[in-house]
């Protein structure tokens, strides 16, 4: 009963019921919840801490940022609460504001992975692995809406297609149900600490994710955790660039990595047999790209 007077109280703040009924339409950090609700960030963590405290919403990390979702169910004696926030008048007309923020988030994703021309990043990849045979066991770290984990689907034994963006998992979930494929699992986790069992892997794939991650280096130590002896990594990646829009609109941490930065970090890790190979600038994109291989020592 107090807990349930206590969420009685909380919900009578107007913000904090907007922000209750948009983070249980979908997953939402601080900075998209100020751009809804249109009230200082600090007012808005500050009703968000009121409702975890509560428990009525949870706080997940994704792409180095803090998300907050509903933490109850239709089980919960305070779900009614809930029920009456979602069907109350909109006056603020957040629904719409909240629909369009959606589109916008799926319309990022779709430029992150066009923004390499296939002709750049596809005729790598088919190179690398045109010399590697099935069946493999393989893990795509990163794999956004699944386009690679699709194709590596179609001839690897199993892949796990790893990404911490829920959104983007779902649709990769879609991708490969609509291509009838059934030996593809998705993992919603953090690239740094991955769940999986060590030396399982016979592949490790890492397309254009580690300038997105806080820790390049620990991310490539969780890659040679994973992989077998004799296990492959192969990793595309962008060239640095001076391309600075790509932090704000598409959440790029680094403007690319110079290829004997990240050569020194594979050895230091154990792989050997390293390879490299570049690709010429196409057209007038601002972007190359390298591929880097490397083995796993028996």
């Amino acid at each position: 009963m107090e807990a349930l007077s206590q969420s009685f109280r909380a919900l009578g703040d107007p913000t904090r019921l907007r922000i209750l009924r948009l983070v249980s339409e979908a997953p939402l950090n601080v900075t998209e919840l100020v751009s809804l609700v249109g009230v200082a960030q600090s007012s808005v963590s500050h009703h968000l801490g009121k409702l975890k405290g509560l428990g009525l919403i949870r706080e997940e990390r994704q792409a180095g940022f803090s998300y907050y979702s509903l933490a109850l169910g239709g089980e919960d004696s305070r779900w009614p609460l809930i029920r009456l926030a979602r069907e109350a008048e909109d006056a603020a007309g957040d629904s719409a504001r909240l629909k369009d923020l959606l589109r916008a988030r799926e319309d990022r994703q779709a430029l992150n992975e066009r923004l390499l021309e296939p002709g750049q990043s596809w005729f790598l990849w088919a190179g690398a692995l045109a010399s590697l045979l099935p069946p493999l066991d393989v893990a795509d770290f990163g794999c956004g809406t699944g386009v690679l984990s699709v194709a590596l689907g179609r001839w690897a034994r199993h892949v796990w297609a790893i990404d911490q963006n829920a959104v983007a998992l779902e649709q990769a979930r879609e991708r490969a149900a609509g291509g009838g494929l059934t030996n593809v699992s998705f993992l919603c986790e953090d690239l740094h600490r991955l769940s999986l069992e060590s030396g399982q892997l016979d592949l490790v794939v890492i397309s254009q994710s580690l300038h997105h991650v806080e820790e390049p280096a620990a991310v490539l130590a969780e890659a040679a955790r994973l992989l077998k002896p004799g296990g492959r990594l192969v990793v595309l990646e962008l060239m640095p660039h001076d391309e600075r829009w790509v932090v704000d609109r598409l959440g790029h941490r680094h403007l690319g990595f110079e290829p004997s930065q990240l050569e020194a970090r594979l050895r230091e890790h154990g792989f050997a047999q390293l390879s490299r190979e570049s690709h010429a600038r196409d057209g007038a994109s601002p972007f190359r790209v390298f591929l880097l291989t490397g083995v796993k020592p028996s």
